[in-house]
């Protein structure tokens, strides 16, 4: 990724970057230099976004609308072994965890569709299996973003991951 003679303390990146983007930008990072710490810098707010890149080892996350102080801020705490997250990321990672989302909250058929979906059939083929409409099974998976505040399908399917709820 990046030359080995170079050892870098700190690498500062973007999120959003034409080629390879910041989540896999972090895993490579991490695999050559795994004492390299990461401070991403990003306009986005999504807390399913910054989760995957804590996992995947980043040490801070700072919005772009941050003050110049507030960077410098952030920088100087990675680079001390500290992890940092803007006010507004951190906002959003204790929503995360201050309202979790159980499965218990799910019906059995919303579940049923969870766990199709994460093992990767398509709406019509966990119509099939369920023997329900494509336009039900679309039904359960909007009612399932909603419930689990998870907006896309990969979040889902992290989500039943997470849950044990496919091995």
């Amino acid at each position: 990724m990046f030359p080995k003679e170079l050892q870098p303390d700190l690498v500062l990146m973007d999120v959003s970057m034409p080629i390879l983007n910041g989540l896999e930008a972090t895993k490579r990072f991490k695999a050559e230099q795994p004492n390299v710490k990461i401070l991403m810098l990003s306009m986005h707010n999504d807390k399913e976004y910054i989760l995957s890149l804590i996992q995947s080892g980043a040490n801070g996350y700072v919005l772009k609308d941050v003050s110049s102080e507030e960077l410098v801020q952030a920088i100087n705490t990675v680079c001390q072994g500290g992890t940092y997250f803007s006010s507004g990321a951190s906002d959003s990672l204790f929503s995360l965890a201050a309202s979790p989302k159980q499965s218990d909250d799910l019906t059995k058929r919303e579940v049923a569709v969870l766990k199709a979906l994460a093992a990767g059939l398509s709406n019509k083929e966990i119509a099939q299996l369920l023997n329900i409409s494509v336009r039900t099974v679309e039904t359960h998976r909007q009612n399932l973003k909603n419930k689990l505040d998870i907006h896309t399908s990969a979040g889902l399917i992290k989500y039943a991951l997470a849950n044990q709820l496919i091995e």
